[in-house]
């Protein structure tokens, strides 16, 4: 039992130490056989908090995965599907990914699965210790179960069937084979229905910043869930439960919405690599005559409609040479030594409405999803939408998700996956989209350490 302890704690202090390696190396390694490191790990409630900390700190900083630069989710999603263009060749935005493609596993798979072991290990050390007050205890196991669930429900569309792991044992995992992909979702709808029960209401704990999850994080991340599952009714009421919440409110300007802790937020991760955001950074050109790192479609210029001021705020223009070109805006400070003003957006309340929105659409309720797309529309400066069939009004849904939330959160290739439009929309404007292309390969690195993965079709 005291070793079992001491090997997570070193886990966890790997993370606090910025030790992200892959989880072969994680497992493989040896933890210290120095028992002293019990005498200080999950003694009170300030060091056990410090670990979860770390965890978001790490998120924030790596510029993969969750947030960041051209390793996030939000752009290499955007460069596979239909929003953004890369400056460079880029194999996402061709569809050529092989098995061996770094990013894949240095970006996507290895962060998602570290984030998983340690909250494995901080699962573990919380069952374990008698150290901290109940309170915190069950404020650490929701974060730890949510985030959890937040890297396994982008793994498992990215990629799949995934190994399921859910705790350190080295013996259980190191073979582990891929788990269909309805058993990961049951998983993640366990983990986040635990958190929901588990985090505070408000977040008075994290000094009143949108930092740190609470019950409506996990809410909102339950929804989206029962959204990708088709879950009308749970859908419509997770959505509605964090609508209904007086802490969030829709942001009357959208220059304000992607603000520290702007009223739209339900969870945000707190710059620390720089003073603001990784996003601004990655996005917005240093100067006019630079050429963006990535710019935005046509195809996704030409959604827009006339008087969209989505479309004005949202959206800047370079003309570095004879052309101009288009990015994603909604982050607006790249001087990273400017005081910090922004922070990165990881839920906020916009997709709530749209969940809604389908969710009612999906149970024949017309008149209440065109409500909540027209809370949307008419923020964006737009009039009110009338449709009157159910195909009109998810197709009008769709449009909103698309001009609403681009370039965050890889929400349009996982939307154009799920609603099974993603052929018919990227084999018109990508010669040579294959439909094997829209999951990527399982990394061939993790494949020659584990015989029993298996690869994706294609590969």
């Amino acid at each position: 039992m005291k070793y079992k302890m001491i090997y997570i704690i070193w886990s966890l202090a790997m993370l606090l130490l910025g030790g992200m390696f892959s989880c072969s190396d994680f497992l493989d390694a040896d933890p210290p056989r120095n028992e002293v490191i019990t005498e200080t790990a999950f003694t009170d409630d300030a060091t056990a908090t410090s670990t979860v900390l770390g965890i978001y700190s790490e998120m924030a900083k790596s510029g993969n995965f969750i947030v960041g630069r051209d390793g996030s989710i939000a752009v290499l999603n955007g460069f596979s599907g239909d929003e953004l263009v890369p400056r460079f060749f880029n194999d996402f935005f061709t569809n050529t990914i092989l098995a061996n493609n770094v990013t894949v596993l240095s970006s996507l798979w290895q962060p998602g699965y570290n984030f998983i072991y340690f909250s494995n290990s901080l699962l573990e050390g919380l069952e374990e210790t008698t150290g901290i007050t109940e309170e915190t205890k069950r404020q650490l196991e929701g974060e730890a179960r949510f985030i959890r669930a937040l890297c396994y429900f982008y793994l498992v569309n990215l990629f799949g069937d995934i190994p399921m792991v859910t705790t350190t044992d080295f013996e259980v995992n190191r073979l582990a084979a891929r788990t269909p992909k309805e058993q990961v979702y049951q998983q993640i709808i366990t983990d986040l229905q635990h958190s929901r029960e588990l985090l505070a209401e408000d977040y008075s704990f994290s000094n009143e910043e949108r930092v740190r999850p609470n019950r409506a994080v996990a809410e909102a991340l339950l929804a989206r869930v029962y959204l990708f599952m088709e879950d009308w009714v749970n859908a419509e009421a997770q959505a509605t439960a964090v609508i209904n919440n007086p802490l969030y409110h829709l942001s009357s300007d959208l220059n304000e919405v992607f603000l520290a802790n702007s009223e739209e937020t339900i969870w945000q991760l707190k710059p620390v690599r720089l003073n603001n955001t990784e996003e601004a950074l990655y996005f917005v050109p240093i100067r006019e005559t630079v050429q963006p790192s990535a710019s935005l479609t046509d195809h996704l210029l030409n959604a827009f409609e006339e008087g969209d001021n989505r479309r004005i705020d949202w959206i800047g223009e370079v003309t570095p040479s004879t052309v101009t070109l288009y990015y994603p805006f909604k982050y607006k400070v790249h001087d990273v030594q400017a005081p910090p003003t922004e922070y990165s957006m990881v839920l906020r309340l916009a997709e709530q409405y749209l969940i809604r929105a389908e969710a009612r659409a999906g149970q024949g309720n017309i008149t209440g999803a065109l409500e909540d797309i027209n809370m949307i529309r008419n923020r964006a400066g737009l009039e009110d939408i009338m449709v009157n069939t159910q195909e009109e009004v998810l197709d009008a849904i769709m449009h909103e998700r698309r001009v609403e939330l681009f370039a965050e959160a890889g929400h349009r290739w996982l939307d154009l996956k799920r609603t099974g439009k993603i052929d018919e929309v990227l084999s018109s404007i990508k010669t040579d989209w294959n439909p094997t292309n829209a999951l990527y390969p399982i990394p061939q690195k993790e494949r020659e350490s584990n015989p029993n993965l298996t690869q994706n079709e294609g590969y």
